[in-house]
């Protein structure tokens, strides 16, 4: 059975994801709504949906998404009553008609693969300039860390509410809790497959909502992020820098030195941390190009 876990805080586009759930032309799943102490109370529209598919609504007294985004999203996956699948859909995301139906028809394939991640194709909703993009696809099984270096490289997208992943998983890793939830999912990826396999459904599609209300905006909170993106690289993608191939290992060493200059703390900590990466890695030209590189960046700060 499949748990749909809602941390829901605003109302604006809530009536089209309820409607979403209600359209699925398979309803073997379960709903959750997990209300944030929002001041928008759904309760009225909830209203209109009871009976149409299988919910729990439930109010929290405190707002911990201020706070904590992942606790809120922990607390919310308690409310759910041990589902063998999650997925976290947002409330102002969507899913269309035939999700649920092919989750299970390839659910044989997820099985057999025995992948612990699952993901939909996607369809961005820019409400900002009321546009549609086009359909992201995936190949139907791809590695973990081949996904997460494509996404780094801005060769793809991913977003929270387009996953389904085992409650096993969950249970043994659990979201790591960064400011702003910031790059939780992607670690999740990565530590809920064991850094194997994602099972991808492209027959149908989840349509992510982008609005000047999420955090997703590119406007919003830019240097909490940053910071964010520099330990997030620092101390997990480096510590697990050999789950990854070699053409990709360089490049991401590449791709913290940039972040860490643009934003980070440069000094000599940083230098024998990285330098260490690259000889470890048999980079040995980069260690020295790093190095004349560093010197040059220090020589403009002084």
């Amino acid at each position: 059975m499949l748990a749909i876990v809602i941390p829901y805080y605003k109302l604006t586009f809530f009536e089209s994801t309820l409607q979403s759930l209600v359209d699925q032309t398979d309803q073997r799943f379960k709903v959750y709504i997990g209300d944030d102490a929002s001041q928008e109370n759904p309760v009225v529209l909830l209203e209109k949906y009871k009976g149409k598919f299988d919910f729990t609504y439930y109010r929290f007294k405190d707002n911990l998404g201020g706070i904590s985004l992942v606790r809120q999203w922990d607390r919310c996956i308690s409310l759910s009553a041990g589902e063998e699948w999650l997925m976290i859909l947002g409330d102002d995301d969507s899913l269309s008609s035939s999700c649920i139906e092919d989750f299970y028809l390839h659910l044989d394939k997820i099985n057999q693969n025995e992948c612990k991640v699952v993901r939909y194709a996607s369809i961005v909703n820019d409400t900002v300039y009321q546009k549609l993009s086009s359909l992201y696809t995936h190949p139907e099984v791809e590695n973990a860390t081949d996904f997460f270096y494509k996404r780094y490289k801005n060769q793809t997208r991913s977003s929270l509410s387009e996953y389904v992943f085992r409650r096993e998983a969950y249970v043994k890793h659990n979201f790591h809790n960064y400011d702003l939830a910031w790059y939780a999912d992607d670690r999740a990826w990565l530590e809920f497959s064991n850094y194997g396999t994602i099972y991808t459904i492209n027959t149908s599609y989840l349509i992510i909502g982008l609005s000047d209300e999420n955090i997703s905006r590119p406007d919003y909170k830019i240097e909490v992020k940053k910071q964010v993106k520099i330990v997030f690289f620092k101390d997990f993608i480096l510590k697990n820098l050999f789950k990854f191939k070699r053409n990709q290992r360089r490049n991401l060493l590449l791709y913290y030195e940039q972040i860490v200059y643009q934003g980070g703390s440069v000094n000599f900590r940083f230098w024998v941390h990285l330098i260490s990466l690259f000889l470890i890695n048999f980079y040995f030209i980069q260690s020295v190009k790093f190095t004349r590189r560093l010197l040059i960046h220090l020589s403009k700060d002084a």
